[in-house]
């Protein structure tokens, strides 16, 4: 007798009936990496696709220290008691040898992780640039189809590119520490251009002086950034997660950008915009997979490897002749 959860019917099903632990272990399906689960997975993706689409979608960044996981639960609580349904997708940085996750976001969120509706998925970056694991945006179309209206992505924030997390939501925030260099902090000019709104931490006790500054500082700065696409001005706000100062303030920056770029026509455009990127994103892990995955280029690779010479070996010869036999 063939088991029913490996069927896309039952992860389907389960999935638009907002069953929390079919979910769960559809996530965990799509994030892995044998064959036969990617090929399940796909399927579960088309049968759900027409329940997607209609969350808003925010993405999170900022340094360690800054206080990221104590936001999202202040935040994530004034959310779900006004009516919203919240799924956290917190990226865990991880051990570059184990590909195993050290941290546990739900431990950091603990009245935010009991609440029945919040769901929180803590998964390992496993070393994926930006701190996005290469399967976020399908993991933010099951939170979707499970009926979730509000998605929160949170990424390492390292100092790594973060263009991944702006290319899958609605609103990139980020948040910054008062005080600190942005050497320091790790933020690169880049980052503070994607980011559609700054949200100052832990703006209380002697902090509260620094963080007001800060803001100052901060409005001035985005001014000499180019007009962004949007037509949005990226807004500068200060914040007490601990004393729940500023939460409030944070949502109504987020609900004036959503509506402005409904009114505009720009919401629509670059959720269109996500999709092309996903595409291409999608066909390059594909197409890198499949090549490395390849009997003969492994075998190849190897021996290209036990014999390599800095003085007499050129990369690039040697990677066009590869594809070229792959492709042959």
């Amino acid at each position: 007798m063939s088991n029913p959860s490996n069927t896309p019917e039952y992860y389907i099903n389960g999935i638009l009936a907002g069953d929390i632990t079919v979910l769960s272990r559809a996530i965990t399906l799509i994030e892995s990496t044998k064959a036969e689960h990617q090929e399940l997975g796909g399927k579960v993706i088309d049968g759900i696709m027409h329940k997607t689409g209609q969350s808003f979608r925010l993405g999170i960044t900022g340094v360690p220290g800054v206080g990221k996981s104590t936001f999202i639960e202040s935040f994530g609580l004034h959310l779900v008691n006004n009516g919203h349904r919240l799924a956290v997708l917190a990226i865990d940085p991880s051990s570059q040898k184990s590909k195993g996750s050290i941290l546990g976001d739900k431990t950091r969120m603990e009245k935010l992780s009991v609440h029945a509706n919040a769901f929180i998925r803590p998964s390992p970056s496993s070393g994926t640039l930006g701190g996005v694991t290469k399967n976020t945006f399908e993991t933010i179309l099951l939170c979707e189809a499970a009926g979730f209206d509000f998605i929160i992505v949170e990424t390492v924030g390292v100092g790594q590119s973060e263009i991944a997390v702006s290319q899958m939501t609605d609103f990139f925030l980020l948040l910054m520490l008062a005080g600190a260099g942005d050497e320091l902090q790790g933020i690169k000019r880049g980052i503070m251009e994607m980011a559609d709104a700054l949200l100052i931490t832990k703006a209380d006790g002697n902090n509260l002086q620094k963080a007001k500054n800060a803001k100052t500082e901060y409005t001035h700065a985005l001014h000499l950034f180019p007009p962004s696409e949007s037509g949005w001005i990226p807004k500068v706000e200060i914040c007490s997660s601990i004393q729940n100062e500023g939460i409030k303030e944070a949502l109504q920056i987020i609900e004036s950008y959503k509506n402005l770029s409904i009114t505009n026509g720009y919401f629509s455009l670059k959720r269109k915009q996500q999709l092309s990127d996903w595409l291409h994103y999608s066909i390059s892990e594909q197409l890198k997979e499949k090549f490395y995955n390849h009997p003969s280029i492994k075998e190849e690779l190897k021996n290209i490897e036990k014999n390599l010479d800095s003085g007499k070996i050129n990369p690039y010869r040697i990677a066009s002749e590869l594809i070229s036999k792959w492709k042959n």
